[in-house]
């Protein structure tokens, strides 16, 4: 996504409070040269997969869902993915259009098995109702007509995803310029990519157009490997746990900067090794690593984006 690129960029180079250590970058580039580390998508064995369009429209509400965790010390992403899967084994049809736009939150709660009210739960089945309201308006209910109308191409189905879903619209604006960052969206086409290995609804003759997906893990792990800096204000408040607001110049920062912090080190290990790497393989080891990392401390924002 050429639009994520450049604007990350722009912020990365106007940053009050982020830097890219560009030291930072040339030593994991230079770790990671000649053995690009390799993650399975589905890692953890907890995602719904059957080979056809019922898989795409449980990552379509997956991905619709995936945000805002950190509120709960127990929960997690796997505890969704898992647990929508279950609710799919199930009954085939939970998912369907005109289900979405029904559930409530205690529903929600029950699909889940989570015992007390979810992070911005309102706000999830807002998400849910809304997911189903457009595929039922607009691709027959369904959301591989959403990605069969993309034509293969993934930067066109990020593109079809934000313009018919607003809740994916992941973008704000940040010193007068306008900031894309769209990681739901970009997220779906990784998943689709990762979970069908490139083929049949995971084909996608342009997968190198997608980013990092910027979220509250990564820019953690960038700050542990050396490759992200944070201002001293920056640091108190991750330090103490204080919740930084969504949209603030802090917030932007961190998110955008590890965006062009991985396109970098991706550039600079195509350069050293020859090699191509894609970002979307960076993003899913730097996670992995992260979210088996106890001691890692992120920054706090509710947010329905990530």
């Amino acid at each position: 996504m050429e639009e994520v690129r450049a604007s990350s960029a722009w912020v990365a180079s106007h940053s009050s409070h982020v830097t890219v250590d560009s030291s930072g970058v040339e030593k994991v580039a230079e770790t990671m040269k000649d053995s690009i580390p390799k993650v399975e998508w589905d890692f953890e064995g907890i995602h719904y997969f059957d080979n056809g369009p019922l898989t795409v429209q449980y990552l379509f509400v997956l991905d619709a869902l995936n945000f805002c965790f950190w509120p709960d010390k127990e929960l997690s992403y796997d505890n969704l993915a898992s647990g929508l899967k279950e609710a799919l084994q199930t009954d085939k049809s939970a998912f369907d259009a005109d289900r979405l736009q029904k559930y409530t939150g205690p529903e929600l709660r029950k699909i889940l098995k989570w015992p007390r009210p979810l992070p911005l739960e309102d706000e999830r089945v807002r998400l849910m109702h809304e997911v189903g309201f457009e595929l039922e308006r607009s691709f027959e209910g369904k959301a591989s007509k959403l990605v069969e109308s993309c034509e293969k191409s993934a930067s066109k189905l990020v593109s079809l995803i934000t313009c018919h879903f607003p809740g994916f619209r992941d973008h704000t604006v940040y010193k007068g310029h306008q900031i894309f960052l769209y990681k739901r969206a970009q997220i779906f086409a990784a998943d689709l990519w990762g979970a069908f290995n490139g083929r049949g609804y995971g084909e996608f003759n342009d997968i190198e157009s997608i980013t990092m997906f910027a979220d509250y893990i990564v820019p953690a792990v960038l700050q542990q490997l050396g490759v992200l800096r944070y201002s001293s204000s920056l640091s108190n408040l991750i330090e103490s746990n204080s919740e930084i607001g969504s949209g603030s110049e802090e917030e932007v920062e961190l998110r955008a900067c590890s965006v062009y912090a991985v396109e970098e080190m991706r550039d600079l290990i195509h350069r050293k090794s020859g090699k191509k790497v894609l970002s979307v393989e960076l993003d899913l080891w730097l996670w992995s690593f992260g979210i088996q990392c106890q001691s890692l401390q992120h920054h706090r924002t509710l947010s329905i984006y990530y």
